[in-house]
């Protein structure tokens, strides 16, 4: 018996102040929070399920409120219980970003989430101090999943001092390069998973909890060069460059050398595939989540053909080969 999922059915019947009410599963999540779709008197809500132990609402709660009050589309909270750990939200519908990408669609659902993601940035302009910092240690112990999760749990890789120190002296280049970049307000999963296609104000933006500030371009790759579908380089770049046009015009803090925000971006994007590839591994092995595997060896592409583009990236790529580790196998 799913006794969370009863408490849940208490909880919305009692705050609906009715019992007609359908409760259904609305999504899966990568984390320990649940979603359900309420049906009720003709509308729907979505009840989230994260249980206190595991999920502090007050994240969630506190960066909704600050999006919402930016204009983005974003849940509305309508009722809550922190100590059960329980929201009732306004539901943003189904049609997830990735189901609806295609080569008809992209250019008008990106023109779409790269507008929103403008907005969401110039948050830096307001009071940020419910942030936290996306600082030096955040930055390399998301970069460590890769190596505990992949390469020594998923692939049984015992790596060398000399390849160890490798790791080490990348993870500090693609730290300080994050680093150096401008500060914006970051999503930091901003990407077609958590994007959904609406009729008015698109898109929808959901998974913000963890958001902060830091690298104007992290949300930007999330998006682009998404872990879970691909586009061609060149294109990809197009779309960047396009960004960086729009945020300047709109005043936020993008330098005007496309050369320098292309390494930038590509860097950041090194930064954060590493994360993922690590996070896959983990919700395989910790979580029995084995979903995400599959996502693994495009994430690797982004790493293997960025590393081998800039020559401080040059260690990286070699030491990823001498590995063994493909971008064709998970």
């Amino acid at each position: 018996m799913d006794d969370r999922l009863e408490a849940l059915r208490g909880w919305v019947t009692a705050t609906l102040g009715s019992a007609d009410c359908d409760i259904r599963a609305a999504s899966e999540d990568a984390s320990f929070r649940r979603y359900f779709r309420i049906t009720f008197g003709g509308g729907s809500y979505i009840a989230m399920d994260a249980p206190p132990d595991k999920e502090d609402l007050r994240p969630y709660i506190a960066v909704a409120t600050h999006l919402h009050a930016l204009g983005l589309h974003v849940p509305e909270v309508f009722r809550q219980d922190l100590n059960r750990g329980f929201l009732l939200l306004s539901d943003l519908g189904d049609r997830v970003y990735l189901r609806h990408l295609n080569e008809r669609s992209v250019d008008r659902l990106y023109g779409d989430a790269l507008g929103a993601l403008v907005v969401l940035q110039a948050g830096i302009f307001t009071n940020s101090a419910f942030l936290a910092d996306y600082d030096y240690p955040l930055l390399t112990r998301e970069m460590e999943l890769f190596r505990e999760w992949y390469l020594s749990r998923h692939l049984g890789v015992q790596l060398s001092p000399r390849q160890h120190a490798v790791l080490d002296r990348i993870y500090e280049s693609l730290a300080r390069c994050a680093l150096d970049q401008p500060r914006v307000w970051v999503h930091r999963d901003y990407h077609s998973r958590n994007l959904m296609v609406t009729a008015e104000n698109n898109p929808g933006i959901l998974d913000f909890q963890d958001a902060v500030c830091g690298p104007v371009t992290y949300d930007l790759v999330s998006l682009l060069r998404d872990c879970y579908i691909a586009w061609p380089r060149a294109r990809v770049e197009d779309w960047a460059l396009g960004y960086q046009t729009l945020a300047l015009q709109s005043g936020l803090p993008v330098c005007a050398d496309e050369t320098l925000f292309l390494r930038w971006f590509d860097w950041m994007g090194v930064q954060r595939h590493l994360k993922a590839v690590g996070i896959f591994a983990r919700l395989n092995h910790r979580d029995s989540k084995a979903g995400y595997l599959p996502d693994i060896p495009r994430t690797l592409e982004y790493v293997l053909e960025v590393s081998a583009r800039y020559p401080e990236l040059d260690p990286l790529h070699q030491l990823l080969r001498e590995l063994g580790v493909a971008a064709g196998a998970a």
